[in-house]
């Protein structure tokens, strides 16, 4: 049986930033050296612990102009996320649900009226303000249209945070749900992730892996 989930009608191609939008983009890091475990048959720890900032640092940088909050509970990520210029929020002990979504009600305290999550294992993140639509959810999912990984909404409509398994369509459910206009981008490039070794083989993703990595194509070194 056909398991894809189906797009809703008015999911459309996202037009050019509001600039009206008073938007910032949240990125969850889990602590770099407990990251990319499904990536051991491959990489050794401290490769993994490399290839999580490599990730996390192309995340930031493709927020650009827009303020950039990390969620995390880890002191090493802490001081990392204001080496880049990102404000943190930390979250001891709520898992990274909890931490999301207690991370977003402090940012509404703060003033922003719209957030993008975005996971930091992306590889080749677009701009991310070409995403942020004055009162719209919208949903970027992974290229198995499984996972989520651009979720932005405005936080007068505030989608909780579902990640794990399946999480696309959870969040589209609870899209939705809250009324508001939805528009779910496929994007070739947002919708990649690294979560297992297959993933590194991906064409787009070899094309940017960076020469240290003993998986990048120029090494000449197939996965195990």
């Amino acid at each position: 049986m056909d398991m894809t989930p189906t797009v809703p009608a008015r999911c459309r191609p996202t037009p050019a930033y509001d600039e009206a939008v008073n938007a910032a983009v949240l990125v969850p890091v889990k602590a770099f050296r407990d990251a990319k475990g499904r990536l051991e048959p491959v990489l050794s720890p401290a490769q993994r612990q490399q290839l999580a900032r490599w990730t996390a640092e192309r995340v930031l940088a493709a927020a650009g102009e827009l303020p950039t909050y990390v969620v995390c509970d880890d002191d090493d990520v802490a001081e990392w996320a204001v080496a880049h210029g990102a404000e943190v929020l930390r979250e001891e002990g709520r898992g990274l649900n909890g931490a999301v979504d207690r991370a977003v009600q402090q940012m509404g305290a703060a003033g922003r009226d719209h957030v993008l999550v975005v996971h930091g294992d992306l590889p080749r993140p677009g701009p991310l303000v070409r995403l942020v639509r004055h009162g719209t959810v919208t949903i970027v999912p992974d290229r198995r249209l499984d996972g989520t990984n651009v979720l932005g909404f405005p936080l007068a409509h505030p989608i909780a945070a579902s990640y794990g398994g399946a999480s696309f369509n959870r969040h589209l459910a609870a899209a939705m749900a809250t009324g508001v206009p939805v528009e779910v981008v496929r994007d070739r490039f947002l919708g990649l992730d690294i979560d297992h070794p297959a993933d590194l083989l991906h064409p787009l993703v070899k094309d940017v892996l960076p020469a240290w990595l003993p998986t990048n194509p120029a090494n000449q070194t197939p996965l195990r």
